[in-house]
């Protein structure tokens, strides 16, 4: 199967949490022979309020990854903010990831890119897909041989975002690997009174529509309870449906 599949909660909640995750992606992996690499962040760094939950922190949100790693044998996939933290980032995950918000930020891709692993770069909210081959050329400049795109929607108007699919293809064009991140692509930013907002309802149908337009992989982000999640609950997947979705998304490949 030659789809690239991430999932994970949004942000490193706590132990438990990643097990459940973990185990269940697991399980789905045996069920359906996918490859399904576990994502989680430990710091949420660019948070709407000040108020809001950030994660662990990088040493001990690195330190639950690795148990992650170590006993589900997952593949790992994380981001980062600041350019000090891609080297011990790198010594633990199999996928380093930029932010949308920060995809043209020399200095964090030229860092990512050193680590010798895979460069996962979101398109920024404020970019067409093909504004991203310059993202790509700084990572590739920098020695990265394994770079990957995601879309993820653009900013229209106050608090919402549009997804023009024409940017799947049009990222085709400047690497093989283009990803739907299906559940960031649902939020309305900043739009739920301090905190960002979102529509999980229409998950399934990004996912679907991104497969149409070529896109070679998808990211959901998933949890048990998302509404209870402490970061993206409006746009979480519920982790109960992964499973039907992904055999969905696989089908006839």
């Amino acid at each position: 199967m030659g789809n690239t599949i991430i999932a994970g909660p949004c942000v490193i909640e706590s132990a438990e949490l990643l097990d459940t995750v973990a185990a269940r992606l697991v399980d789905i992996n045996k069920k359906l022979g996918t490859d399904i690499i576990f994502k989680a962040s430990f710091d949420k760094a660019n948070r709407t309020s000040i108020s809001s939950f950030r994660g662990p922190g990088i040493d001990k949100g690195l330190q639950m990854l690795c148990d992650v790693k170590e006993k589900h044998g997952l593949r790992l996939l994380t981001d980062i903010h600041e350019a000090w933290q891609a080297g011990p980032v790198g010594q633990v995950v199999d996928v380093i990831q930029i932010p949308a918000f920060l995809c043209r930020q020399t200095d964090l891709l030229i860092a990512a890119a050193r680590t010798g692993k895979t460069v996962n770069i979101k398109k920024a909210q404020f970019l067409s897909g093909r504004d991203m081959r310059y993202p790509v050329e700084k990572a590739r400049d920098a020695g990265a041989k394994d770079i990957w795109l995601t879309e993820r929607g653009n900013m229209m108007g106050y608090n919402n975002l549009v997804v023009d699919f024409r940017n799947i293809p049009d990222m085709l064009e400047i690497v093989p690997t283009v990803i739907m991140d299906c559940t960031h692509s649902v939020q309305r930013p900043g739009g739920a009174g301090g905190k960002t907002g979102g529509d999980r309802r229409y998950v399934p149908q990004m996912a679907i529509a991104a497969k149409a337009f070529g896109a070679t992989g998808w990211f959901f982000e998933v949890h048990p309870t998302p509404d209870k999640g402490l970061s993206d609950a409006a746009n979480m997947l519920e982790l109960d449906k992964l499973e039907s979705l992904v055999a969905k998304l696989i089908d006839n490949d």
